[in-house]
């Protein structure tokens, strides 16, 4: 009941800074006034409001009362978008750095993925995205090897690869696989993130796939907490997200 209750309220709070009832800037109510509108225990209402924390939708600093950050930002499947796609359609400021970029042998997972044979050469892309300046997500990408050249070609800073891939090679995606779970952070993508050693991150390993389904690219995308949420819509009789058991279950 405890926790079905907190998850309820952070839900509705949530949804009031969605709908600009709470605006970006703008302070929450009170702890006392959401214990009151709740007729819930304040115990109760700081779990729903430390939910919030952690999503970065409301300020951390304690013994105030909280400021709204930013509205959610919710990533959908529905269509094939990349992050850059994505993060422009919400209006947010995008950034991307390329910290790495060399071409190497395939590891198991990859030469599997890609359809191609262990050990074969790919391209390794490792990016730094960033939403609004602040660092959002690190990206680490294995191209096939007949896209490597048009990947090679690009600028460090380019913001959007599969854009300019469609645009200037003629690479289009078409096709998309999703595996979503939670990771803890190892001390590069701490680094990286500006987060502790052993956080939590969100991670998005996809496939990318051309209109022939020739697979263009293996990508493990981790995300800091609270920088995204990943919307899926489904009825009866057609659910296009598949739950599957972690790699320890």
């Amino acid at each position: 009941m405890g926790t079905a209750r907190y998850l309820e309220i952070a839900d509705s709070i949530r949804g009031a800074i969605r709908s600009g009832i709470y605006p970006v800037g703008g302070r929450l109510p009170s702890e006392s006034e959401l214990t009151a509108r709740w007729s819930a225990s304040r115990g109760t209402v700081r779990q729903a409001v430390a939910q919030l924390v952690t999503e970065g939708l409301v300020g951390s600093r304690q013994g105030t009362r909280r400021i709204v950050l930013r509205q959610e930002r919710r990533h959908g499947f529905e269509e094939l978008n990349s992050f850059a796609q994505w993060a422009r359609g919400l209006g947010l400021e995008v950034g991307s750095r390329m910290l790495a970029r060399a071409r190497r042998a395939a590891t198991a997972e990859e030469a599997q993925r890609l359809g191609v044979p262990e050990g074969s050469e790919v391209l390794h892309v490792l990016r730094l995205r960033s939403l609004g300046g602040e660092p959002a997500m690190v990206e680490r990408t294995a191209y096939a090897a007949w896209a490597a050249p048009a990947v090679e070609a690009l600028a460090e800073d380019c913001v959007s690869i599969m854009d300019s891939l469609a645009r200037e090679a003629g690479i289009v995606a078409q096709y998309g696989e999703h595996l979503i779970d939670a990771v803890a952070a190892g001390s590069e993508d701490a680094r990286m993130l500006g987060v502790r050693r052993g956080s939590p991150l969100l991670r998005q390993r996809h496939l990318t796939s051309d209109q022939d389904g020739r697979p263009i690219e293996w990508t493990d995308d981790r995300y800091r907490a609270g920088s995204v949420t990943f919307s899926v819509r489904n009825a009866a009789g057609a659910a296009p997200l598949e739950r599957r058991p972690g790699p320890d279950a």
